[in-house]
């Protein structure tokens, strides 16, 4: 009789099964935890040959097996799939099937087998190399606990069911190469790849969880999934994610080598579109939902949806790369009344957590009236739809909006981040945002405030061009039509030249008499001839020139007020310009 050596297990315990009891010593009472086979005493490993022989001559294509605990080596388990085998197909077909706690001495090859029910692989121990290749897994597959000492080949395996591997531990290579996950999905919870891993393409109709999971040797990966959770995982070694359709979730993860989130823009290499049947109705790109808890030293993110990812609690967010085409929520594009005065939002890139800030019940004050959008369950509805007709986003359920101070900080060093990018356009509009919540807190100075409420409606912080021009030519206005109304005289005075002689010596003196205000009605004041000397006047001083044009003494303090002025708006619109365009 061929039978594997078992290696008992951690605990002394016996299994919940009747088991077989075979070597049982005095170290290990419970012995061989093998289930016993249907009929008999003792498990699959230590029935007799004839008894053995019997029982797999009984087996049918597509029949239920129970091995619980069994040890197996090799020849054991091609006897045991033999009898399984399809005469139509020439493969191995199990019914529901169940291998907890069983025990695989050297290889174990299951490959091209077919489970039309249930697949239970709980705490299972293989010792060689696992080959799942080609597998159809049509029900529930349990890994979990599972160690995995040699390869772990999953390579094109279909899973119908859900897959889970939580808690297994792959001690050297997983292959789980062009495996195809049906919803709702496959979990790596917990599992531990403790070896340089070739996991290569997975299509998931559901999502992949990798909750827990730990990487400790490199890692790359491609993975077209609705959903790829990452919550905790721990990168040991560097890693590249190349992902589809999925919205990623990175909260609390360890990043302690550089780790890059890609997004791939056409179907993946070998995998082709005909794997891809059921995320069709999915957009292609990659959307990270949080990075909260992360210390963003080692991440970078390449081409990913950021309009929702959610940056509060993550550490050095100055040193995340943000690399090639990663977008960002947007300001509303809407526009209405405070009070007596029109406003509208301008376009900028922000942080969703600013929209968190300003859909808060308490800030809708301002708005337009929303029609025909709809109240969530539980809101108080005039609030939340004027928030939401401004088109800011309310926070999730559970989540709590940042105060200002908070966002400015998360600001500043993400604006840092794309910085040290290149990407100076796009800071500025973190800028702006900055400069907002530092407007907003109301635990700053009411001078500073004030300061910088001055500073955005004149330039939106030296950023907003167009506002900077507006004030620079209502100020010229204004300047021009006090010119024309009380800066300029009546008339250009002229000089008078007065002489007194005394004895032979005659001593002339020439002065020019004070500009004389003009009088009269306004409309006598406002002629063409006034307009274009008011005009040079203004002109010359927003460029730091004398016009040497004579004016009154309202005129004269008109100039001088044009001159400081006007050169700082023409500058901040400059700047507002600069900001744009500078690379």
């Amino acid at each position: 009789m061929t039978s594997a050596h078992f290696e008992p297990s951690s605990m002394n315990s016996p299994p919940r099964w009747p088991y077989c009891g075979h070597d049982a010593t005095r170290d290990d009472p419970v012995g061989c935890r093998g289930i016993h086979v249907a009929g008999y005493t003792a498990c699959l490993a230590h029935l007799a040959v004839t008894d053995r022989a019997a029982y797999l001559a009984t087996l049918t294509p597509g029949a239920a097996i129970d091995h619980r605990g069994t040890p197996f080596t090799t020849d054991l388990l091609a006897q045991l799939l033999s009898g399984l085998n399809d005469p139509s197909t020439h493969k191995p077909r199990i019914g529901p099937a169940r291998f907890d706690a069983a025990f695989f001495a050297g290889d174990a090859s299951f490959d091209e087998a077919i489970f039309t029910g249930d697949a239970r692989f709980r705490e299972v121990a293989f010792t060689g190399n696992a080959q799942f290749s080609n597998v159809i897994f049509s029900g529930l597959s349990l890994f979990n606990e599972s160690a995995f000492t040699g390869d772990a080949s999953f390579r094109g395996a279909s899973f119908t069911g859900l897959a889970v591997f939580r808690g297994a531990k792959f001690t050297r290579r997983a292959w789980f190469d062009q495996a195809s996950f049906s919803s709702p999905g496959v979990t790596f919870n917990g599992a531990r790849f403790e070896t340089e891993s070739h996991p290569g393409t997975l299509h998931c109709d559901g999502g992949v969880a990798l909750d827990g999971a730990v990487f400790g040797a490199p890692v790359m990966v491609w993975i077209a999934a609705r959903w790829v959770s990452c919550v905790r995982t721990q990168w040991v070694s560097t890693a590249t994610l190349y992902l589809r359709h999925a919205e990623v979730d990175l909260r609390n993860a360890v990043v302690e080598h550089p780790v890059t989130i890609a997004a791939h823009p056409t179907p993946f290499p070998l995998t082709g579109r005909r794997h891809e049947t059921g995320l069709r109705d999915l957009d292609p790109g990659v959307r990270v939902t949080s990075v909260s808890g992360v210390d963003a030293a080692h991440l970078v993110l390449q081409d990913i949806d950021l309009s929702v990812c959610q940056f509060a609690g993550a550490i050095h967010l100055d040193q995340l790369r943000v690399d090639g085409w990663c977008t960002f929520a947007g300001s509303p594009a809407s526009a209405g009344w405070y009070r007596l005065f029109p406003w509208r939002w301008s376009r900028r890139r922000t942080l969703v957590e600013e929209h968190h800030w300003r859909a808060q019940p308490g800030r809708a004050a301002i708005g337009v009236r929303g029609h025909g959008y709809p109240t969530p369950p539980g809101e108080h509805p005039w609030p939340f739809v004027r928030a939401w007709a401004r088109g800011w986003v309310p926070p999730p359920e559970g989540i709590t909006a940042l105060q200002p101070a908070a966002l400015a900080a998360l600001y500043r060093q993400m604006r840092k981040s794309l910085e040290d990018g290149k990407n100076e356009p796009d800071a500025a509009d973190f800028y702006y945002g900055e400069m907002e919540m530092r407007r907003h807190d109301t635990t700053r100075p009411v001078a500073e405030r004030a300061l910088l409420t001055a500073y955005w409606a004149l330039s939106g912080y030296g950023l907003r061009a167009t506002r900077a021009l507006a004030w620079l030519v209502l100020a010229m206005s204004a300047s021009v039509v006090a010119l024309m109304l009380w800066g300029l005289p009546a008339k250009t005075p002229e000089p008078e030249t007065t002489g007194r002689q005394t004895g032979p010596n005659i001593t002339l003196t020439t002065d020019t008499p004070a500009p004389a205000n003009p009088t009269g009605p306004w409309a006598e004041r406002i002629t063409g001839q006034r307009f274009e000397e008011a005009l040079r006047v203004v002109i010359n001083s927003v460029v730091f020139r004398s016009s040497d044009q004579d004016l009154t003494t309202a005129g004269t303090y008109t100039e001088m007020a044009s001159r400081f002025t006007e050169p700082i708006l023409l500058g901040l619109a400059a700047l507002a310009i600069r900001g744009r365009v500078k690379r």
